[in-house]
């Protein structure tokens, strides 16, 4: 392995490579055991060579974003994480268009947007994920979706060919798009707002703040909203209504102040989460015959028995 990392330090700088990287510090949920290797690319070209590497010796691997919709196994991650963070994170405004690269966080792009007084991503200004995977999984609250506010977006395909791609292509539907399936990685994409008073814009974030703070756990780490929403009811009230407030299983808990949201209230494991996951949807589906399906995605190596 060693001839590997030197290889991927040829190709990203040396303080871009980490071994044996916990996952801990690169996840919401803050659990998860260690990654082989935890690259950080900061230009698509970095990306393309290191996944050619990684393919011409086997090496299996993940690409990642801010891990804020990730359950990482305890037992960690066999191969490569690839994260688009900190060093892909540029934004970029002309006239009512924004430019946002994927590793921006979508709270940071709300708030150039708010500054520039241009409207329309209010709903995104507390989502903690970046622009990468906000566009994969089409991230939204508050009424708004990216696929409200998308023009299109630009994806390293699987064959790592740069493409660009109009929204009406992604396939945007709840928590979903065509981009995880074909493979794609997210490279950044644009976004109509509209112009508005900045003063106004930033009333609105601070008032959707305030509620976010009052209604959610955010002292406490999680990845948000635990499960999708059933059709034709809420996955918090359907927890609520089964009485798992404040159920407990290890460090994780079910949380008192919005049943769907599942938090480390301190030294959670992810099979902690899991268990506790696996228990509201067993006496959801027995109470109510309602299938909870997650909205937080379980990687790496199995651990479970």
């Amino acid at each position: 392995m060693e001839g590997i990392k030197e290889q991927l330090q040829q190709i990203l700088g040396t303080d871009a490579v980490l071994c044996n990287e916990s996952m801990e510090k690169h996840t919401t949920f803050q659990t998860g055991g260690t990654a082989d290797f935890f690259l950080m690319p900061q230009t698509a070209q970095q990306i393309q060579e290191s996944i050619r590497l990684l393919r011409r010796e086997n090496i299996p691997y993940l690409v990642v974003g801010n891990g804020s919709n990730l359950l990482v196994s305890d037992a960690g991650i066999r191969g490569a994480v690839i994260q688009l963070g900190s060093r892909m994170q540029q934004i970029s405004i002309t006239d009512d268009t924004m430019y946002i690269q994927c590793g921006a966080l979508l709270s940071m792009a709300a708030a150039k947007a708010a500054e520039a007084g241009l409207d329309g991503l209010v709903f995104a200004s507390g989502i903690p994920g970046t622009f990468g995977g906000a566009v994969v999984m089409n991230a939204g609250a508050y009424g708004g979706e990216m696929k409200d506010v998308l023009i299109s977006v630009e994806v390293l395909t699987k064959d790592l060919e740069v493409k660009t791609i109009p929204t009406e292509d992604l396939q945007l539907s709840y928590r979903h798009s065509m981009v995880a399936e074909k493979e794609y990685i997210v490279l950044g994409g644009s976004i109509a707002l509209q112009k508005g008073e900045a003063d106004k814009i930033k009333a609105s974030m601070t008032e959707l703040a305030q509620q976010r703070r009052e209604k959610q756990p955010l002292q406490y780490p999680s990845a948000g909203s635990t499960f999708k929403r059933p059709k034709g009811y809420f996955a918090g009230k359907l927890i609520s209504d089964a009485g798992l407030k404040g159920k407990t299983i290890g460090g994780a808990q079910v949380s008192e102040k919005h049943a769907g949201f599942i938090i480390n209230i301190g030294g959670a494991t992810t099979n902690d989460i899991l268990d506790l996951i696996a228990f509201c949807q067993k006496t959801v589906m027995e109470q109510f015959g309602v299938m909870l399906e997650t909205e937080v995605k379980f990687v790496g190596e199995i651990s479970r028995k």
